[in-house]
């Protein structure tokens, strides 16, 4: 969904109403692997160098085992065929390739079915730390290694199949908060300190330093209504991280909630601002805000 910095949809070129001439009906394409050129090739190879040199001691053990038993350390784009055969094996995943952003109704099922879906282009060389769109390094690199892990990859499952129920309630809003602030900004507590796991991080070169290491953006313990309340930024880097104690606390919260009446009294509760604190909050680290006010 996001990248360095993310933008809104509505700057998103890779938009379709229908599927596109060539795309199943439920919105999918060959990946046609042997159609990427050389250049494609060495962006993912640059990106992919750049990323892994300075992730380890930052990202969370479950994403850098991802990486090696997905072997991403093989040059160039990853080849969807082989990819699939080592995720298959993991956990029951596989990755399909898609034309850009699909409707919310066929992400959903995607991912309830044990889907990811990946966009099928790669950003150019001269496009490395500015994206408008979520492209195949952004998918593949920062999304599936974590698909590896077994709790994570039900704790996906149990995302798609809450986003059908979702569409039913008119509270779509609600629960794409909770994938931004975890799926896409998650920071989870490991070694003694704080790791990333979004994938919207671990695919940024400078989100990676800026969400561990600057002394701006509030990081606060993760509590579900407390994100499924709060706005987020979708143009720049984040101003609140949530922090997880483990993956199992994010699968649980998903599994052993009744979301029903959680939708409908959020309903009856007002949204929490960007940076906004509350009473309840349980501050890991008290942000000054500094980067947000300089922009």
């Amino acid at each position: 969904m996001a990248v360095d910095p993310p933008l809104p949809p509505a700057f998103v070129s890779h938009v379709h109403d229908v599927p596109p001439p060539g795309a199943a009906p439920d919105w999918t394409i060959p990946q046609n692997w042997d159609d990427f050129s050389a250049a494609d090739h060495a962006v993912w190879d640059t990106l992919f160098a750049r990323q892994v040199a300075m992730l380890p001691g930052r990202a969370s053990d479950a994403f850098l085992r991802g990486v090696d038993v997905l072997r991403l350390e093989r040059p160039g784009i990853p080849d969807f065929r082989d990819l699939n055969e080592r995720l298959m094996a993991a956990t029951g995943w596989q990755v399909v390739a898609v034309p850009g952003l699909v409707p919310d109704d066929v992400f959903f099922d995607h991912l309830a079915n044990r889907r990811f879906v990946s966009g099928n282009f790669i950003r150019r060389a001269d496009q490395l730390d500015y994206l408008q769109e979520p492209d195949v390094f952004h998918d593949v690199f920062g999304h599936v290694p974590m698909l590896a892990d077994p709790v994570f990859a039900d704790y996906m499952q149990a995302y798609g199949k809450g986003g059908l129920r979702s569409l039913s309630f008119g509270s779509l809003e609600k629960l794409a908060r909770l994938y931004w602030y975890t799926v896409e900004f998650g920071l989870v507590r490991e070694a003694g300190g704080l790791r990333i796991y979004g994938a919207g991080i671990v695919s940024s070169y400078g989100e990676s330093v800026f969400a561990l290491d600057d002394p701006s953006p509030h990081r606060i313990a993760f509590d579900l209504e407390r994100v499924m309340r709060t706005d987020y930024r979708i143009d720049d880097y984040q101003q609140n991280y949530f922090v997880i104690d483990s993956f199992e606390q994010l699968l649980d919260a998903t599994l052993h909630t009744d979301f029903a009446p959680l939708y409908a009294r959020l309903q009856t509760v007002s949204d929490i601002d960007v940076a906004q604190l509350i009473d309840s909050d349980v501050l890991i680290n008290l942000g000054t805000q500094a980067y947000a006010a300089s922009r």
